[in-house]
């Protein structure tokens, strides 16, 4: 059974009016591939977003003045940072702010073969609202459920990062001077590393998101997990440029030597060469398995079936879940299970992007937003307040490799998601 490749998008972009922020007009610019990186935070969680801009050129591309002049500079290393206000990079156009509709307004049918409830918490394109005369039909902007009271649903229409204050990275890559505006349309770039997702993550006033009714575990078949993965499957589930990225977040966050405990491996552990003393490796194909160089130990197990771990208390210096946490049924049983392994302080990583075997991932999965799916992974950590210290982690839009075999369907890279938190 192949994997999905890269998944659709659920929602559409902000749609929003182009703000006219400045930027130098004398002189080469630079030009390259611009990192953008939006950090915030809410009541539990730290947050990290980036946004990679390819074929920047400062004669066509849109920054507020505080990041251009800073990129303009003229000397290395091409970076800039500035902290906005809450809503100062996000002003909003109609319709914004709140909104109370009836709820048969609300179409539960709109993904096709969804029900769809609204949940507080949750996020939906507005076009589920297409009944209330303030929404157009094709307006795919995300929106939330914000309240109700059963006759009547309170919809907060803002973009999700508006009440929040950010600080916003700029990093020229790779910057070659250039006196003339490279080819395409003038795009506002501050608003092009908003769109789409980020700040979906949160809580709403630090409640739990109602991530899990609607029997959120379901899976689109009832084979038993030992034989679904019966047959070994020797291919990379992200491409390499992912794989490497997810690497290197590895390799920043995870202490160098000691015990690592790589959950549900295969034959990639996405760690860097080395890195730690000993590696167990603990997944469902023992080919796979073997065929991991980066493994001391390898056991098989099913934690669907089985969430204890076979391992005594505090044994672990770091833990590890990549590209897998979509598959599991029983998340809580299994991250208490983590957190009983780990050593306190010690820090646990789940890596994930937007592609899965589509009989094994878990409905609430399925039907997330890619953006909304690390707020669900948060979730799992926070239940049982064994981990603190938690972040997410996104990076988008490097390019994929020329000879990956999605190239031809998506330019952009495999998206990075990441969220990690420490024992306590």
């Amino acid at each position: 059974m192949r994997d999905t490749g890269p998944a659709p998008r659920r929602f559409a972009g902000s749609g929003q009016e182009r703000r006219e922020p400045s930027h130098p007009d004398v002189g080469d610019q630079p030009r390259g591939q611009l990192w953008l990186t939006l950090e915030w935070h809410c009541a539990n969680a730290r947050h990290s977003d980036t946004r990679v801009i390819p074929g920047f050129d400062t004669r066509r591309d849109l920054l507020p003045r505080e990041l251009a002049d800073g990129l303009h500079a003229g000397t290395e290393p091409h970076t800039a940072s500035h902290s906005f206000a809450p809503g100062e990079m996000l002003d909003e156009v109609p319709p914004s702010g709140q909104l109370t509709i009836a709820s048969e307004l609300f179409n539960r049918a709109y993904i096709r073969g969804a029900n769809v409830e609204p949940r507080i918490g949750r996020f939906y394109p507005r076009a589920l609202l297409a009944g209330s005369p303030e929404i157009t039909p094709g307006d795919l902007r995300p929106c939330r459920l914000i309240g109700s009271d059963g006759q009547s649903l309170h919809i907060d229409l803002d973009h999700p990062l508006a009440r929040r204050e950010l600080t916003v990275s700029a990093r020229l890559v790779d910057p070659r001077a250039g006196d003339s505006p490279g080819p395409g349309e003038e795009r506002d770039l501050a608003r092009l590393a908003c769109d789409n997702g980020p700040g979906m993550q949160a809580r709403l006033h630090n409640r739990p998101t109602d991530f899990f009714r609607d029997d959120p575990f379901r899976r689109a078949t009832t084979q038993a997990d030992a034989a679904f993965y019966a047959t070994p499957r020797f291919t990379g589930h992200v491409d390499r440029t992912a794989s490497t990225q997810i690497r290197e977040l590895y390799g920043r966050l995870l202490p160098a030597g000691g015990m690592l405990l790589d959950l549900m491996s295969s034959m990639q552990s996405h760690l860097p060469e080395g890195h730690a003393a000993k590696v167990t490796g603990l997944g469902m194909n023992r080919e796979e398995l073997d065929a991991n160089p980066q493994l001391h130990q390898r056991l098989v197990h099913d934690l669907n079936g089985q969430p204890r771990l076979p391992f005594k208390d505090a044994h672990f210096d770091a833990a590890v879940c990549s590209l897998s946490v979509e598959y599991l049924v029983r998340p809580f049983e299994i991250f208490a299970e983590v957190a009983r392994v780990l050593k306190p302080g010690a820090p646990f990583v789940v890596s994930f992007s937007d592609r899965w075997f589509p009989p094994k991932v878990i409905r609430a999965w399925e039907w997330a937003h890619p953006f909304e799916r690390p707020g669900i992974v948060l979730e799992y950590f926070l239940r049982d307040k064994r981990f603190d210290r938690l972040h997410t982690f996104s990076l988008r839009g490097l390019p994929r490799p020329d000879d990956d075999k999605y190239a031809a369907r998506r330019d952009a890279s495999d998206p990075v998601f990441a969220v990690w938190g420490s024992r306590v």
